[in-house]
């Protein structure tokens, strides 16, 4: 009895294994696109990663399209790869939040290989863009690995409510968040600290006085000892 039960728990386990194993197969499959801030209007570096080639041939070339609600981004070197953009001609010259208007903006950059990305061989690549300013918006970056033999286009996207796996080949994507609100006591706490510092600084100028006073009044004590002796052997 206790065989059969132990023998039913290994298969359990080995099935749910093999299940978790078929899923992270199938998850970094995908270029996935990892932001070190998603808050409204920050800075974030996007990172992009490509796990394996297509249908096993060597990666040779990525190119990676910026959603339309950003108008740039700066491309992080990297020394496997050479870095060419794309800029597109607006129809409508933009606002920018400072004023300045631009009439075109950059569409896409393309990572192309000096030497061919093995199969099953990973690489990043790194945007740093602003993001827009308006929380809750998902951001897609549609990108098309070319491989040595075929290609895949990742620029699928969900539908509303459907899970990012839903898709053959989803399109990296990053949601927006609501903005990082100034605390206001930063203020208070910084100027409260300028003034524990002031204080600490006083005080460390003060002690020196108080122990050359001290000194001063040993010696008129030690000084009026002996003179006390003195006087007594006389």
């Amino acid at each position: 009895m206790r065989i059969s039960r132990t023998l039913k728990t290994t298969l359990a386990v080995g099935a749910t294994t093999s299940l978790m194993m078929l899923g992270l197969g199938s998850a970094s499959a995908h270029v996935s696109a990892t932001p070190t801030e998603t808050a409204a209007g920050a800075y974030s570096l996007v990172t992009f990663s490509v796990g394996h080639g297509c249908e096993g041939s060597p990666t040779t070339a990525v190119t990676i399209t910026l959603p339309d609600e950003l108008n740039d981004a700066t491309p992080t070197v990297n020394p496997n790869w050479t870095i060419t953009t794309a800029q597109q001609k607006l129809e409508t010259p933009r606002t920018l939040a400072n004023g300045s208007k631009i009439s075109e903006r950059t569409e896409s950059i393309t990572y192309t290989a000096k030497t061919p990305l093995a199969d099953h061989q990973r690489d990043t690549f790194t945007l740093s863009v602003q993001l827009p300013e308006t929380a809750g918006t998902t951001l897609h970056f549609p990108t098309l690995q070319t491989c040595e033999t075929g290609q895949t286009d990742w620029k699928e996207i969900p539908a509303a409510g459907a899970d990012h796996d839903s898709v053959k080949a989803p399109a990296p994507e990053l949601t927006v968040t609501a903005a990082v609100a100034q605390d206001a006591h930063d203020g208070h706490d910084a100027a409260a600290s300028v003034a524990s510092s002031a204080s600490a600084s006083d005080a460390g100028t003060t002690w020196p006085a108080w122990l050359g006073l001290g000194a001063g009044l040993a010696g008129l004590i030690l000084g009026g000892l002996a003179f006390w002796r003195t006087s007594r052997k006389a």
